[in-house]
């Protein structure tokens, strides 16, 4: 099998590539791909936001596998999509992390270790609701159905009945997100006994058909052991590569978007550090438009309200500027507008970042401040939260520098 590593947002490299894979690569949007004009059989590839392992197929070539490396620890990475998945479960002790400087075998190491305990007190039961035609009488009969469908037939019989058992929506989250990591590439060995060992366990859960919405849960005291799992499940299913591409050629793999993950990481730890100053926190606030005839839509990441429904603060994170030379002037635009609409008279726009750059800018004739903060990605949980917390302060209070 052919591999490829890059490394996320790094300059072009040149690859040989056979043209199918070349162009299947260039449809799947997961690198940007285009031939070399300099090199035949070359192609350039460049890696952007997202990150993890892929396997491309297409017929009469051997799969090409394509690894992405974030530039941020893989470690980091992990804590950034555990407190955004659920502060409240995420664990920074889950794996060792000293053994892993790739995101799948770390990624399949921690959901192992979240399933096995989430399993270990025996598979979780529950009720699941059933209808469906039968010879047999069980539990009651759907008296409207069996008329409009059999029209005065006995048989079969329109049925409704609540059975006790493990084919439960949880169960089938943690089903498909281990098949989907065992048929991930660079799983470990060991890693991979152990999914397989819990697969069998959960073999009467229901498989998911790929491309079908996730079965939906419901946070309880009865599936408390298995909330961490279930988190991230979901983030390995929704981490799915295209699986089909025109013609006859297949991606699999598991990606995670930086872009995603960042904005995801900054709200969520805005909205609970937030929580000491009052009032409540939305996260791509819906409802919000820019012109009276309310036809502009939009989306600020984070918009906090008084308790009286007032708008107090609104923030938008950005994992990476645009260009090299400085934050770019379009993420200003686009805050102006927020402010502007929602009648505020600052805004924050958040970088991930090293250093604690902090800029601000009034704006002419408008007297809106635009706060910029970056935030370090590099350095411990501890002071990122801690630097999560310095930032909400701000916001709260309504202070910092300002640019002439």
């Amino acid at each position: 099998m052919t591999g490829i590593e890059l490394v996320e947002h790094a300059p072009h490299t040149t690859h040989d590539l056979p043209a199918a894979l070349g162009r299947a690569l260039a449809a799947s949007r997961i690198v940007d791909a285009a031939p070399d004009p300099y090199r035949p059989g070359g192609w350039r590839l460049r890696a952007g936001s997202k990150v993890g392992a892929v396997v491309v197929r297409t017929p009469g070539e051997e799969p090409l596998t394509l690894r992405i490396t974030p530039k941020v620890p893989i470690a980091r990475l992990f804590f950034l999509l555990g407190y955004a998945l659920d502060p409240r479960i995420h664990r920074e002790d889950a794996v060792e992390v000293a053994a892993h400087t790739e995101l799948v075998p770390f990624l399949a190491r921690t959901y192992e270790r979240a399933q096995e305990r989430a399993l270990r007190q025996g598979v979780l039961q529950g009720y699941r609701h059933t209808e469906e035609a039968s010879p047999v009488l069980r539990g009651r009969l759907r008296e409207t159905d069996q008329v409009r469908r059999h029209h005065g037939r006995l048989f079969p019989l329109e049925i409704a009945y609540d059975e006790y058992t493990t084919d439960t929506p949880e169960n089938r989250l943690l089903r498909a997100a281990t098949e989907r990591l065992l048929g991930l590439p660079r799983v470990p060995t060991g890693v991979r006994r152990a999914l397989q060992h819990q697969r069998a366990r959960l073999v009467e859960a229901e498989p998911l058909v790929r491309g079908a919405v996730l079965p939906r849960w419901r946070p309880s005291r009865l599936n408390l052991r298995y909330q961490p799992a279930l988190r991230l499940a979901e983030a390995v299913l929704r981490g799915g590569s295209p699986e089909h591409l025109p013609g006859d050629v297949s991606v699999d793999g598991f990606l995670l978007d930086m872009n995603k993950l960042f904005e995801d990481f900054v709200c969520v730890a805005l909205r609970e550090a937030l929580t000491a100053y009052g009032g409540h926190c939305t996260l791509q606030a819906r409802g919000v438009h820019l012109d009276t005839g309310a036809t502009i839509h939009m989306r600020p990441d984070l918009l906090r309200y008084a308790n009286d429904g007032r708008p107090l603060t609104v923030a938008d994170a950005k994992y990476k500027a645009q260009k090299p030379e400085g934050f770019p002037d379009a993420d200003l635009y686009q805050m102006l507008a927020y402010c502007t609409a929602l009648g505020l008279p600052e805004g924050h726009l958040i970088y991930a970042r090293g250093g604690g750059l902090h800029a601000s800018h009034r704006v002419r004739n408008a007297g809106i401040v635009i706060h910029q903060h970056a935030l370090d990605l590099e350095g411990q949980p501890a002071q990122l939260l801690g630097a999560v917390r310095d930032l909400a302060r701000l916001m709260a209070e309504g202070t910092g520098p300002e640019s002439p």
